[in-house]
């Protein structure tokens, strides 16, 4: 018996067709790689561009008027700080502003630091020192007042009008707004001289101790001249 055997035809290898301008996944492709590149081009950008703010030349303390003199401009990149709260130097200074609380030398000036001279209720008062100041007195630095009265001498605060040596707080945490000391071979600590910003209500207490026959000494807070 014969077995016959069937030839099939040589099965034909699929010729593949380069793809045309108009496949609809070659130009899903050139979409993607064009939106990449102007992403990547718009980031670039975007972290390069900076914003021009103030900062304070030196320090600059409650009560002083700021104008362009006390501030100079630098460039600050658009993300490392909300420039919101600052001053920027392309837009106009508030007119009559004065400074509220301290802005450190090189600080960005925040705007809530600066409002109307009606908001300011602290007084310049100067008190002179009878020792060398110490390097923590600085300007924008804070410090407290202490009166050191004269042995035997009667305080308002003793119990029962006694005499007392023992010293008192006046006022705390006052910023030091000027500190002015002699240059020269002959000069001594007691010529410095301190200015303190003293609230309304310390005032008088402040003016009568310095008027008294005791002392007034001026101890800064520490950590405040940075």
């Amino acid at each position: 018996m014969e077995t016959s055997v069937l030839e099939l035809p040589a099965p034909v290898a699929p010729r593949l067709r380069r793809p045309g301008w108009r496949d609809p996944r070659l130009l899903a492709g050139v979409a993607m790689v064009a939106g990449s590149v102007a992403l990547g081009s718009w980031a670039v950008r975007s972290a390069q561009a900076t914003v021009p703010v103030y900062v304070a030349r030196t320090a600059l303390v409650p009560g002083d008027r700021v104008g362009v003199g006390e501030l100079v401009v630098r460039d600050v990149q658009l993300g490392t700080v909300d420039l919101g709260g600052y001053l920027r130097a392309d837009r106009p200074l508030p007119d009559d502003a004065t400074v509220l609380r301290v802005v450190g030398a090189g600080e960005l000036v925040p705007r809530a630091a600066l409002g109307d001279a009606s908001q300011d209720d602290v007084r310049p008062v100067a008190v002179p020192l009878e020792h060398a100041p110490s390097r923590a007195l600085v300007v924008g630095a804070q410090v407290d007042l202490w009166y050191v009265p004269e042995p035997g001498e009667t305080t308002a605060g003793a119990a029962g009008g006694a005499p007392s040596s023992v010293p008192r707080p006046l006022a705390v945490g006052l910023t030091v707004a000027e500190v002015d000391t002699p240059d020269g071979a002959f000069s001594v600590g007691g010529a410095s001289t301190v200015q303190v910003l003293v609230p309304s209500e310390a005032l008088a207490d402040v003016l009568g101790a310095l008027a008294g026959p005791g002392s007034v000494d001026v101890v800064p807070v520490p950590g405040s001249a940075g």
